[in-house]
């Protein structure tokens, strides 16, 4: 010490952490009120300013009560040197926190601002909070005069060693980053694969895709495997679609009254039925002279991919109702076989150790 502590160096240090924790209380609780009327605003950047401003500033209003009252101590020049780069170190560590905090927060409403998209891209919210905790971290050790290029040297020799170690999960890290920076695949799509696995991307982290099917159960991808296979994405280039159903009236039906009647029952269900797109013009095509009737393709537009058995069921139920009312039928697929006099050979049973054998029998 340079001097003999007296009572009022401690008077004066005590008022200098007490002003420190007041300017702290006062300043969380505007913050508060500041966050009040952020969330009344439809912009959703102030929310996260104001979040990461509530962390930062009482701590930086302590930590300045504290080194005040430091300096008002009559400390060695090494305590001195001690406190304030300890203090130092800890206002940094603070910020980096809510730095880190603040900026995956503005990554996940990012993503979540993407239309149809249900869940955040988790990968890039991570990939962010770790790159700002290693600035934060090395701008620490340089703090306490710990030299960082050693440091990097070293690092950039295990990385290798390590990035050999971890193919597998460095190669799916990057085709996930790879899939979402394409924009091939996102959060709230509903994608098939070739392998048959098929549902709504729940999320896309460092090293899997997250897929949740209509049976509600998750279906877990690596990102390779993602990346690798053939897939189709029903929400892209946009989530509305066309789906097809295939009919079949009678021959004896009057052809231009059981289009004028399908055409009144896909009025009835655009308009009716959640889901469906009353501005999509609906298109009937008879394509087929089958065995028993005579096919034709209907053709309507859905909102997104599982409104369509929504649609279909409405569809078919009132279509029914509909040619039953206008008595169009709709026969039963039918088989003629025609059996001519003649030698018709039938197998005959055999046992384990016999040939095959043919018995004729004639027909008269």
């Amino acid at each position: 010490m340079k001097r003999a502590l007296t009572v009022d160096d401690l008077v004066i240090a005590g008022i200098a952490v007490a002003a420190g924790l007041l300017a702290a209380f006062l300043l969380r609780m505007l913050l508060r009120w500041l966050g009040k009327h952020a969330d009344r605003t439809r912009w959703s950047g102030d929310d996260l300013i104001v979040d990461t401003l509530r962390t930062v500033v009482p701590w930086a209003a302590f930590l300045g009560g504290a080194a005040s009252a430091g300096a008002a101590l009559p400390l060695t020049k090494t305590v001195q040197h001690n406190v304030n780069q300890t203090l130092t170190v800890l206002l940094i560590f603070v910020v980096t926190l809510a730095t880190a905090r603040g900026i995956a927060g503005v990554m996940r409403t990012v993503t979540q601002s993407r239309p149809g998209v249900a869940g955040s891209a988790t990968i890039f919210v991570n990939i962010t909070r770790i790159l700002i905790l290693a600035i934060g971290f090395l701008v620490v050790l340089q703090t306490l005069g710990i030299s960082i290029a050693p440091l990097l040297t070293a690092l950039g020799v295990g990385g290798l060693a390590v990035a050999l170690a971890l193919q597998d999960t460095l190669a799916n890290l990057f085709a996930g980053i790879h899939i979402l920076a394409s924009k091939t695949v996102q959060p709230g799509d509903y994608i098939r694969l070739a392998s048959g696995e098929e549902g709504y991307v729940e999320d896309i982290n460092w090293r899997q895709t997250t897929v949740r099917a209509l049976s509600n159960n998750l279906i877990v991808i690596p990102n390779g495997e993602l990346a690798k296979t053939n897939m189709t994405n029903f929400m892209r280039p946009e989530q509305e679609l066309t789906i097809l159903l295939q009919v079949g009236v009678a021959y004896d039906s009057d052809l231009d009254h059981v289009e004028r009647v399908t055409n009144e029952v896909i009025a009835e269900v655009m308009t009716q039925v959640e889901g469906a797109l009353p501005d999509h013009e609906p298109i009937i095509r008879f394509h087929t002279f089958g065995d028993s009737r005579i096919g034709f393709t209907v053709i309507l537009g859905v909102g997104e991919f599982s409104d369509q058995y929504r649609i279909k069921h409405e569809f078919i139920k009132r279509l029914h109702r509909r040619y039953r009312k206008e008595g169009i039928s709709i026969p039963a697929p039918t088989r003629t076989v025609a059996i001519q006099q003649g030698t018709v050979a039938i197998p005959q049973q055999r046992m384990p150790e016999e040939a095959d054998e043919v018995t004729p029998v004639r027909l008269d």
